[in-house]
Parts: C-alpha cells; structure tokens; sequence
C-alpha cells in the first residue's frame, strides 16, 4: 500500500473511533442526571459532615459561572464516551496497524492490549476506593474550625488526574515486562537492581498522587511494588525460555560431521608427544 493509501486507511479508522467516543459522550450526557454524577461525588459526600459546609442533610457541588454547569456535564460525559467507546476505538486501533505485524506479534499485542486495559482499570479503581480516605486526610488538615465548599471543576479536576495517575502508574511494570520481551532487559539487571526499584517506586508514589498523604502513596506503592515483583518472575520465565531457545537453535544449525561447541570445549584433543603411544622400537 502506497503512503497515500495508507493515510486514507488511518483516516478512516480515526473516523469511526470518533464517531464511537461521539456516541458514547451522548449516552454520557444522558446518563449524567442517572447516577453517573453521584458515582463521581460519592466520595466527597461520605466525607464527615463537619468538613463539608452543608453538613450532614445535603451534599452538593458549587458552579461559579453561567456556563460552568454545561462544561461540567460535557466533561463527564466525554470521560464517560471515551470509557465506554473504548472496545471499539481500540478496535479500530488494532485493526489498522494489525497487517503489517507478523503472528507471533499479533499474538503478543492482543495480551499487551488486554493486560494494559485491565491494569489501568484495577488502577482507577484502587484510586477511587482510597479517594475518601484520601481526601479525608487532606480536609482534616485545615483543622476543626474550617469547613469546605468545593467548587465542581476542582474537584472533579481532582478526581480525574487521581483516576489517570493511577491508572498510568499501574502500566509501568507492563512496560518491563515488554523491554523483556524484545530482548532489552534481562531478568538479570531487573533482578540486581530490586531495591532501586521498590525505592524509586515509592518516591514515583509521593509525587505521581494529586493529593500526596501517606494513605495514598502506599495505596499506589504497594500494589505497583507487587507488579513489579511479578514483571521480575515473568522475565525470569522469559530469559530461561529464551536460553533453552536459542541452545537448541544452535545445535540445531551444525552439519553432520560438525562436533557441538560444548563438546569441543569440554574435551579438547590433547596431542603432545607425551601423551601418544610410540612403538616400542622407537622408544630406546
């Protein structure tokens, strides 16, 4: 396919991932008054009533502009499209750069897609279940006489990049694991630097969370600590395979009357005089 041909096919595929996230952001729009807004504010309403301004009877966002409530409702439902469209926008994805990979990649894209797919998910939810907590600490902090009014793009602001950062984060170990897979990163040099890793991860933690409490670093440590742990068991399991692989590829590759290098290695012909039998008339 020409270079031409090519970008019609990528339009094309861009087309209709688009038109998908467009319906979904409608269905998003919709459903917003049905409990998508509620799923968001959950977590700022379990807050104690003595942090929020209302109290205990009412729990609800303040919009400080004509158009902000409209802009608020379009940006849920984009999130909500994007979420919702999302098997088939990947779809279209895989299906334009899917000709030119051989079948092992193939292969291994489908798990890349499914893995990433479902850490990001488990991310966003440790994210949301630790966002109460979290933001419980941080309200706290102003002490007992403060209470707060937040406004819905602030704190829905909040939300989101919490969702993303965990999220992402949750992607890193799956990128080990792909540096393994091509040969780039050996379990060796993943395995030596273990500590480097745990530490680094801890610090990533401190500053990746929007809200930085000690409850909500080790709520994205200590899960990506153990992903990380099992990236390092994978790429074990790949460089042992990897070895038996290109062994027999080796062995494999020899003529017939060619001794394996192992052999020659191991047993190399010794022909110094003293070691060859001479006839006996030749030894006086």
């Amino acid at each position: 396919m020409s270079l031409v041909g090519h970008l019609r096919e990528l339009r094309n595929h861009l087309v209709k991932a688009l038109l998908a996230v467009a319906a979904g952001t409608i269905v998003g729009f919709l459903w917003y008054d049905h409990g998508l807004l509620t799923f968001f504010t959950e977590p700022y309403c379990a807050l104690p009533g003595e942090l929020r301004l209302q109290g205990d009877g009412e729990c609800r966002l303040v919009v400080l502009d004509v158009f902000g409530g409209v802009l608020l409702r379009l940006k849920i439902g984009l999130l909500a499209g994007v979420v919702l469209s999302s098997p088939f926008w990947l779809y279209q994805l895989w299906a334009f750069i899917t000709p030119g990979l051989k079948r092992n990649e193939k292969r291994y894209g489908i798990g890349f897609v499914a893995a990433s797919t479902t850490l990001f998910a488990l991310g966003a939810v440790m994210a949301y279940i630790t966002l109460t907590k979290g933001l419980e600490l941080l309200l706290s902090l102003a002490g007992d006489e403060v209470a707060f009014q937040l406004t819905a793009p602030d704190y829905l602001g909040f939300v989101i990049s919490l969702l993303v950062a965990f999220g992402l984060s949750f992607e890193l170990p799956l990128i080990a694991v792909g540096l393994n897979l091509v040969g780039i990163l050996s379990h060796e040099a993943l395995s030596g630097a273990r500590r480097w890793i745990y530490f680094l991860t801890i610090v990533f933690a401190a500053f990746i969370t929007p809200t930085q409490d000690p409850f909500t670093m080790l709520a994205m440590a200590v899960p990506m600590c153990v992903l990380f742990e099992l990236a390092i068991q994978v790429a074990r399991v790949v460089d042992k395979r990897r070895a038996k692989r290109e062994a027999a590829e080796g062995l494999a590759g020899l003529d017939d009357d060619e001794a394996s290098p192992s052999i020659e290695a191991a047993s190399p012909l010794d022909t110094t005089p003293s070691s060859i039998d001479e006839p006996a008339h030749l030894q006086r």
